[in-house]
């Protein structure tokens, strides 16, 4: 089983497309996906097409619910013709008054979601994607705790490399303090890759800061956009422009998470 963290504290790089587009691949292979929707802005939510949504994640936050995942999931609204439709633990408003809550547990606070993501019920899902809010506060944590790979995503932009260093120092002192020393970082994943001289410069100067550690990087596409706006896995958007090489970059990253998550 593979539960793999995609993060960045900072805001507007694509963290969700990114976490849409692996389960976009995952469905097309028929791999049975669960994405867990931590960020308060609910995009994943309404990206996999639930728009109201029953229940949720906050459900197995308020307090410790070991197990618990069961009683925030429902189906996203997402067409099976390609796949499986991934299942859901929605985001919500109340997620953003439940990060000071959690600060006021000294015991346990940043391991909710692992404790509820604990046990049997977890085995039905191979592939568990957890979209973390752009902050390093007590719900990214808690995805982090609950997570054993983790897919840092950024853009090739000015401010990237300083970005890209302080979540890294984040998730390595989460690792000092779990006797797995996991999450295991899968790489980092550069979106939004446009064709101009100024992104090639900052994607160099991100992979000659980071060697090794970059993934194939993610073009800016409108097909991408075009699928988020649908509310649509890009696999489904058929023969529009840019469809098939979105869904190979994303298909990469899939085989990347999939490799590092079982520890390969």
């Amino acid at each position: 089983m593979t539960t793999v963290a995609i993060v960045n504290q900072k805001g507007g790089v694509g963290k969700t497309t990114v976490a849409l587009g692996l389960a976009s691949s995952a469905a097309n292979r028929g791999i049975k996906t669960l994405v867990i929707d931590l960020d308060p802005q609910g995009n994943a939510t309404t990206g996999l097409g639930l728009f109201e949504p029953t229940r949720g994640i906050d459900t197995v936050l308020q307090e410790e619910r070991p197990e618990g995942i069961h009683l925030a999931i429902e189906e996203s609204g997402w067409p099976n013709e390609n796949g499986f439709a991934p299942l859901v633990a929605a985001s919500s408003p109340d997620l953003a008054i439940r990060e000071p809550q959690l600060a006021t547990d000294p015991l346990g606070a940043q391991e909710r979601l692992s404790s509820a993501l604990g046990g049997q019920n977890t085995i039905q899902y191979p592939l568990q994607i957890i979209d973390c809010p752009p902050s390093l506060g007590l719900l990214t944590i808690n995805g982090l705790f609950a997570s054993n790979c983790v897919l840092l995503v950024t853009e090739p932009g000015a401010w990237a490399v300083d970005g890209v260093a302080r979540m890294l120092q984040t998730i390595d002192r989460i690792q000092a303090r779990r006797i797995e020393r996991e999450p295991k970082l899968i790489g980092i994943a550069v979106n939004r890759l446009a064709r101009t001289r100024d992104a090639r410069y900052w994607h160099e100067q991100l992979q000659d800061a980071y060697p090794g550690k970059c993934l194939p990087p993610i073009h800016q596409r409108a097909a991408v956009s075009e699928a988020a706006a649908q509310s649509m896995p890009i696999h489904a958007l058929g023969k529009r422009p840019g469809t098939a090489e979105a869904s190979a970059e994303f298909d990469k990253i899939l085989d990347s998470v999939l490799i590092g998550g079982n520890g390969e």
